[in-house]
């Protein structure tokens, strides 16, 4: 049985269950949930995952899912979908918008939005266990459908990991994950080696000494060492790296003083670096805490600068053997809708689960947006403007062929491991 043989044979059943797929990716994208508060999210997925007789682990890392379907002898393939939502106020107009409410983790009440396409990769891996549950004669081997949590803190997979998700289910032989982006419906796009950055949050922190606004010279201000500071970290992009060494720095925040005539004792700087290897990842870290210091020092500070790590995610690298595999299936399914993906400066913790069973992984770009409006939006040269990208207020993807395309690679990436060989009948 060949694999285009055994994909037919599962995908077959797509039109039967497109329906319920359909409304249950809008009552999803309805109740969105924040980060490791997935709890009605994964209680949907549980029901839904033992209907179809898989093995369930439920709570893993607080709110995650593993569902595993073993199907007789042959390979194990991990495929993973991230369920959380963004504090953000949608503003899409659809008849199923998001009008929830939450309480985040610092205490604030929050508009809730799956303003970055999570719903849609739930959805697509619920049917594609479905089909793959109702199709056993199709392939051989072990299924497992994980339902991540908290992927957009980056914090997710480690608490899995930390609740014992290597001892829960099989190592798998490889693994694959996918997430909507703002291409045209339909299409998928793959690529070997780098496809996600590294990035990493920090916090930095620099003394001045207060005064009245009225007597500058008897400070010694933060605000201004603050700007000085960013004006300069531009150059670590510009200056210190070749410009085919790809990486980004952006300072999303300064925070400081609370009167227009108070010159404040300290600044905080909040800054983001996105990098595509280890390398350049050291350098530009390095880069930083160099000028910071030495700004810190032409200032007059009072003390040394504090540097607080935030958040870390780490490369995105997809393995060159297993990526030319799915996507040579791609092409052979999806035809001139099957290409290579753009470098993403996006970043994502699935990377870590894999890492940790030492398994081979791809990920890939699902095409997200309606091909008229994309269409009509490049011939006007207003991509940029007008296409909702990810946690945008207006980003949701079009229901179709968003769902069924996703559904559908799914479960191609899955049988170019599991399909039955040659010599064997359905």
């Amino acid at each position: 049985m060949t694999l285009r043989d055994s994909a037919d044979a599962v995908v077959a059943g797509l039109g039967g269950i497109r329906s319920d797929l359909e409304d249950f990716y809008k009552d999803l994208h309805a109740h969105p949930e924040l980060s490791h508060q997935e709890h009605r999210t994964a209680a949907r997925v549980t029901e839904r995952l033992k209907s179809w007789n898989y093995l369930v682990h439920e709570g893993v890392g607080g709110t995650g899912v593993v569902g595993v379907l073993a199907n007789g002898d042959g390979p194990t393939v991990l495929l993973r979908a991230d369920m959380d939502a963004l504090p953000v106020r949608e503003d899409t107009g659809l008849p199923y918008t998001s009008t929830v409410t939450a309480t985040d983790a610092s205490g604030r009440q929050v508009p809730v939005a799956h303003a970055c396409g999570h719903d849609m990769h739930v959805t697509c891996l619920l049917g594609a266990a479905r089909l793959m549950a109702a199709t056993r004669k199709s392939w051989q081997g072990t299924l497992v459908a994980l339902f991540q949590p908290a992927e957009e803190p980056g914090d997710g997979a480690d608490r899995m990991l930390a609740d014992g998700l290597t001892d829960h289910v099989p190592r798998p032989d490889v693994a694959f994950a996918q997430h909507v982006l703002p291409y045209p419906a339909g299409q998928v796009g793959t690529r070997a080696g780098s496809f996600l950055s590294a990035a990493d949050n920090v916090k930095i922190t620099v003394y001045g000494r207060g005064a009245h606004g009225s007597a500058p010279q008897d400070a010694i201000d933060p605000v201004v060492m603050a700007s000085m500071i960013v004006v300069r970290l531009q150059t670590i992009i510009s200056r210190e790296l070749a410009a085919t060494q790809p990486a980004v720095l952006t300072v999303g925040a300064i925070q400081t003083g609370t009167s227009a005539n108070v010159i404040p004792e300290s600044a905080d700087l909040l800054v983001n670096v996105r990098t595509y290897d280890e390398e350049t990842r050291r350098a530009v870290l390095a880069a930083v805490r160099r000028i910071v210091a030495a700004e810190c020092d032409a200032s007059g500070a009072i003390r040394e600068p504090r540097f607080d790590e935030g958040d870390h995610f780490p490369l995105t690298v997809n393995d060159e053997a297993v990526t030319r595999e799915v996507s040579a299936a791609f092409v052979a399914t999806f035809g001139d809708r099957a290409g290579t993906s753009k470098l993403q400066s996006a970043s994502e913790d699935f990377s870590r689960i894999p890492d940790a069973f030492g398994s081979p992984y791809t990920y890939w770009a699902l095409g997200g947006i309606d091909p008229d409006t994309y269409r009509a939006a490049q011939q006007r040269g207003t991509v940029a403007q007008d296409i909702p990208v990810n946690h945008s207020a207006r980003f949701a993807p079009v229901l179709q062929p968003t769902l069924d395309t996703g559904v559908q690679d799914l479960v191609v990436a899955a049988l170019t491991r599991l399909a039955k060989p040659d010599h064997e009948s359905p």
